[in-house]
């Protein structure tokens, strides 16, 4: 059995073949405002699967991919088979995204855990002692930090955020760059604390996502960074549910 993973996220749309046991080596990438039938039939030639299960936080790229799969398929959601419970009072609102990660986290390093991702948003899940997925937090990714000063001030101009060479900015890029990447990581660290003091246990913490590396180098409380906890997750779902 091969499995087609499909892990549509707001910035990138990813396409990775997978055995029940392992990912595989073919991977494809399509920008996702670019996602269309005629779009996938381009970028996915040549592909030989058995199955897919999607993961989708667009329900336009959604609604294609429905339309596009003829092979049977699973779209991950709260009634889908994770190997986690959920203790939450809206499951719906859930991004499967999350759920993913909170199903990959768990088959890889056990529970409670907390999933860090860095992507457009970064989002914090929670995973409990009882095996259960209870919540977590949401702010804003790293990138939209230096976008949107770009964009509300007449002088300060858009950046790239990597790893600072001081504290103290010697030019207006550097000093953005100094704002971005110790504040981001002031704010992780917060948001963990608080987390783990409600939780009443420590949990393994795992980042994963583009931002995940360089965030992480600055905060230990980050025990893996993975960047195929997503991918991991949805083969463990399609495993259960397809």
């Amino acid at each position: 059995m091969t499995y087609l993973l499909i892990d549509n996220s707001n910035t990138r749309t990813k396409f990775v073949l997978s055995t029940p046991e392992a990912l595989l080596k073919e991977r494809r990438m399509i920008p996702t405002r670019e996602v269309s039938e005629e779009r996938l039939d381009d970028a996915l030639k040549g592909l030989h699967y058995d199955a897919a299960v999607v993961c989708s936080v667009v329900p336009r790229v959604a609604d294609v991919l429905r339309n596009w799969l003829t092979r049977p398929s699973h779209f991950l959601s709260c009634d889908s088979r994770l190997g986690v419970g959920i203790d939450y009072p809206s499951p719906r609102q859930i991004g499967a995204d999350r759920l993913a990660n909170a199903a990959g986290a768990v088959a890889y390093y056990g529970y409670p855990c907390i999933v860090v991702d860095f992507g457009t948003a970064v989002t914090f899940d929670v995973i409990g002692p009882e095996r259960t997925y209870l919540g977590g937090a949401i702010a804003p990714g790293l990138a939209s930090m230096g976008d949107y000063l770009a964009r509300n001030t007449a002088l300060l101009p858009a950046i790239e955020p990597h790893e600072p060479k001081h504290a103290i900015g010697t030019s207006t890029v550097e000093a953005m760059h100094s704002g971005a990447v110790y504040g981001y990581r002031g704010m992780v660290k917060e948001i963990l604390a608080k987390l783990e003091e409600e939780m009443g246990k420590r949990p393994t913490v795992v980042a994963t996502g583009g931002d995940a590396a360089l965030i992480a180098r600055g905060v230990p409380r980050i025990d893996h960074v993975d960047p195929d906890i997503t991918l991991n997750g949805l083969r463990m779902v399609a495993g259960l549910n397809l």
